[in-house]
This record gives structure tokens, C-alpha cells and sequence, in this order.
């Protein structure tokens, strides 16, 4: 079943459960040195567990765009796919399209699209709005 990123009206398909995991897994293994949600404690604890309020909506933007520019600057092959068993591999192995230049660019979608580009217009739309949560389901 496919994990959707949801706020006020606007849903957005992202993939699997262990896809976004890979996300989670990668900005902790190689940007937080100190541990998962030290550096990055809002997307990384608030928003992981899957609830993020309105009030966190800026503070989780900033954090995103930290991260979004840090893993720039990492190779693909840096990806990490589970964080508790770092042996693991993505379903596809090291064939990746040319196009995916960095971890900043790895990670799209079921759809198609850019998570992190789907994450910041999400936490764009409720910090906007200033109200409701953001719910990964």
C-alpha cells in the first residue's frame, strides 16, 4: 500500500512505506553524526512519527531546506535504505537513471515527482495556512 503525505486538501502520493524510510534513513546516516533527529529534530521526530502541526510548519521548511542543499553535495551512492540494517540495498540495486545526480535528486516519488520538492509544497501549504497538520499515511 502506498504511503500519501496529507494536508488540509491537498495529498500527495510518495510510495512505499520502505521507500520513505530510505529517506529518513539517508539524511540520518550521513547529516546527523549525533543520531537520528539531532540535527534536524523536527523532520526528523515530528515529522517521521507521522504528525506534524501547523506551529512546527516553518521550523520543518528551514530544516527541509538544510537538508535538501547538504545532500547536494553526497553521491547516490551514499543512499542508505534501512538505517537499522545498512547491508541493505534499494529493490533496484545501483541501476539508477543518469538524471539522479545526487541524494538531493534520488528519492522521487511513485508518481514520478521529486520528495523533496512534494515535502516542501506540503510544509509551504501549512505553514501558509497556519493551521491543521501535516499527516504521512
Amino acid at each position: 500500500m502506498a504511503v500519501h503525505v496529507q494536508v488540509n486538501n491537498l495529498t500527495c502520493e510518495i510510495g512505499t512505506s520502505e521507500f520513505l524510510f530510505s529517506f529518513f534513513s539517508t539524511v540520518a546516516g550521513n547529516l546527523e553524526p549525533k543520531g537520528w533527529g539531532t540535527r534536524f529534530p523536527i523532520v526528523m521526530r515530528q515529522l517521521y512519527s507521522g504528525a506534524l502541526p501547523a506551529a512546527s510548519g516553518s521550523g520543518a521548511l528551514r530544516e527541509l531546506t538544510t537538508i535538501h542543499r547538504e545532500l547536494s553535495a553526497l553521491v547516490p551512492s551514499k543512499v542508505i535504505w534501512n538505517f537499522e540494517n545498512r547491508a541493505a540495498l534499494p529493490p533496484w540495486g545501483t541501476q539508477i537513471s543518469p538524471d539522479i545526480t545526487s541524494l538531493a535528486n534520488y528519492f522521487v516519488t511513485s508518481n514520478g515527482k521529486d520528495l523533496i520538492g512534494v515535502l516542501t509544497q506540503c510544509l509551504q501549504e501549512l505553514a501558509k495556512s497556519g493551521q491543521g497538520e501535516l499527516k504521512i499515511q
